[in-house]
């Protein structure tokens, strides 16, 4: 059976917040205020210390959706797509890319599953070499969105997610791996085979040091611009619904490749 690798992105693969991470391109391209540049920065630093319980989570669900009320989905993407590598690359971690290519060059699927938004994460997926992406994806209407959350990739909902894309793909979830930072992701280390927890907050340590879990220090960033990614096709996405009610966004790659031990 196919196998896949399951990596959560903010504090996992890179050093930050995904989404935050975009909040001074966004000032330039007139979307938010120094005031809310200010917000940001306060906001990543204490999702950065506080760790990512329930209740700081749901915190940063409130703050994002506060502040991206109105904001032209469009202007967004192009923001997104002309900035990214000068926003990514000072905070990928070195271990994490050499991870990727690592269950790619091993015949795995890598898919990454994060709570930051789809508009987001799947230029970040693309960048990485990544063949899919499950992520949140905020409600769209006229072109702009409006504050409210048509799907929450987070807890639960993450392992959910791959439970029912295992099914749709054949993967065989206890040869597969997960990786992840954070007590919030328990149930997606959970469906998994080999679970790690990387840079783990304490919560996540306890439960990984009980279950046996290997834990990962990543420290050393890297310019992905110096690194040699797998090749892979355009990332396109993948309508959601039917026998893979994942919800949420997922880019997926057209080639399908058997996996390897």
């Amino acid at each position: 059976m196919r196998q896949a690798a399951f990596f959560d992105l903010d504090k996992t693969i890179i050093a930050k917040s995904s989404t935050l991470a975009f909040s001074k391109p966004f000032q330039a391209g007139g979307l938010i205020s120094r005031r809310a540049v200010l917000r940001s920065a306060y906001a990543q630093f204490v999702y950065l210390v506080g760790g990512a319980d329930h209740d700081q989570m749901e915190k940063m669900r409130q703050f994002m959706s506060q502040l991206c009320t109105g904001w032209d989905v469009d202007t967004v993407k192009d923001i997104v797509s002309d900035t990214l590598h000068n926003v990514v690359d000072p905070i990928v971690y070195d271990e994490a890319v050499s991870l990727i290519e690592e269950h790619s060059m091993a015949g795995r699927d890598v898919i990454i599953v994060s709570t930051s938004g789809s508009e987001v994460v799947g230029p970040i997926g693309e960048l990485l070499g990544a063949d899919r992406v499950i992520a949140t994806r905020m409600e769209v209407v006229d072109g702009k969105y409006t504050g409210n959350i048509d799907y929450y990739a987070y807890a639960e909902e993450k392992a959910r997610a791959i439970r029912e894309l295992a099914e749709a793909e054949g993967y065989d979830l206890t040869q597969c791996f997960a990786y992840s930072d954070s007590i919030t992701d328990v149930p997606m280390l959970e469906a998994v085979g080999h679970a790690f927890a990387v840079n783990p907050d304490r919560e996540l340590r306890k439960v990984a040091v009980q279950n046996e879990w290997p834990i990962l220090v990543f420290t050393k960033p890297v310019a992905l611009r110096s690194r040699v990614l797998p090749v892979r096709p355009t990332l396109a996405v993948l309508a959601v619904g039917g026998a893979l009610a994942v919800g949420g966004a997922v880019w997926a790659n057209s080639r399908k490749r058997r996996l390897g031990a």
